[in-house]
């Protein structure tokens, strides 16, 4: 009896398929937690843009703070803001660390910092 040759199967096993769909949830839970902290970094530059208006170190914390409560920013503060002068330009800066709870004993860091131009 001849059997005719079976084509090559393709395709992905199931264990395959499991571990794609477990790197596939992981990847999307750990971006779940880090797109907050991205978009309040990204209130952070709007405000201090903003707080570089201000000619006194004490008037540029000021109208951080404002900006900070108005668009939610709980990171920093104003008091966390270096503020200087460039010649005749004022130029803040700031830093500061995120860290994110994955699993257990795991945590992802993150550090952010920012100048305004």
């Amino acid at each position: 009896m001849n059997y005719p040759l079976k084509a090559k199967q393709r395709g992905v096993s199931f264990l395959g398929l499991v571990v794609m769909v477990a790197l596939g949830v992981s990847i999307f839970i750990v971006g779940a937690k880090v797109v907050p902290t991205v978009i309040e970094h990204q209130a952070i530059l709007k405000a201090i843009e903003k707080a570089k208006t201000g000619n006194t170190v004490p008037e540029v914390r000021t109208i951080f703070d404002k900006a900070a409560t108005i668009d939610d920013i709980s990171s920093i503060s104003g008091k966390d803001l270096d503020v200087s002068k460039n010649g005749d330009k004022v130029v803040v800066t700031f830093a500061y660390n995120k860290e994110i709870e994955l699993f257990g004993p795991a945590f992802l860091l993150i550090k952010y910092t920012g100048r305004t131009k």
